[in-house]
């Protein structure tokens, strides 16, 4: 059966800080409030999602046959006994958003009983703030209706992308994943040394904060890429010339490579049987 995106039912399974920023989002657009549920045995979460955006909560689904989509929103190592108790609720025409990092849509697709329709997704926190990245996954029984359900569900937070390989997920997971928090260290850093150099430790802060988010504003809105626009900065023989050489002389592009690796090989590790919970 074909449903409008607009008139479909969306169930969140837990109801955390990407549940959160979803939501917000979906109804910042217009998406009806009526139509969200959130399934969360916690009463925190649910009066706060309650009291903040007016949607449906309750503990458990006790009987209640879930349609449209179900967004997988609980830590990885809860993933497995949330599946076990949404199987034989779900509807057959119900696609399974996951955003649990770490795990394979086969293994979720498993613990739901078999011949499911499941989207595995690799969001990031700048969600909550709809700034996010989003990178998704379909399997093979996902139809094109579906797709477009799960695409409209996570641009709440922010850009998406589609992948045709599960495995590029880990990837995505190293870049834009883990992204953020490569950012917050570099905030750090150039804070420090603004301190070390003789700046207020405030205004050391504000500066380095601004300077990234004035660079990512620049390489999202010019056409320009990211090296002819730092090209475009840089004076030959001047201070920032001066900074980048001595970035590419302690190796700054291989650490980086070296970093993002290790970020793609844990993600492999924890999307196996027996790779630890993080």
């Amino acid at each position: 059966m074909t449903r409008s995106i607009d008139s479909a039912p969306i169930y969140f399974i837990g109801g955390g800080n990407m549940a959160s920023s979803l939501i917000g989002g979906l109804i910042k657009g217009g998406h009806a409030a009526s139509l969200i549920t959130v399934v969360d045995p916690g009463t925190e979460p649910r009066e706060r999602l309650r009291a903040e955006f007016e949607v449906n909560t309750v503990e458990r689904l006790d009987g209640t046959a879930p349609t449209g989509a179900v967004v997988i929103a609980v830590k990885p190592h809860i993933v497995e006994s949330a599946c076990a108790t949404l199987a034989p609720e779900l509807g057959d025409d119900c696609v399974v958003v996951s955003v649990a990092a770490g795990t394979r849509s086969t293994d979720i697709d498993r613990w739901l009983g078999g011949d499911r329709h499941v989207v595995r997704c690799m969001p990031n926190t700048p969600a909550l703030y709809g700034e996010g990245a989003s990178v998704l996954f379909a399997n093979d029984s996902v139809s094109p209706e579906q797709r477009n359900l799960a695409e409209f569900i996570l641009a709440a937070g922010g850009k998406t992308w589609w992948v045709d390989s599960e495995p590029q997920l880990d990837a995505v997971t190293a870049l834009s994943g883990s992204g953020p928090a490569y950012g917050f260290l570099l905030i750090e850093a150039m804070a420090d040394a603004g301190r070390t150099l003789g700046l207020d430790a405030e205004l050391a802060e504000q500066l380095a904060v601004q300077t990234l988010l004035g660079a990512a504003t620049m390489a999202t809105h010019d056409p320009r890429s990211p090296a002819t626009l730092r090209e475009g900065v840089t004076s030959k023989g001047g201070t920032t010339a001066a900074a980048l050489n001595a970035f590419e002389s302690a190796g700054f592009r291989n650490l980086v490579a070296t970093a993002m690796t290790a970020a793609r090989d844990r993600a492999q590790e924890l999307a196996e049987p027996t790779g630890d919970t993080p």
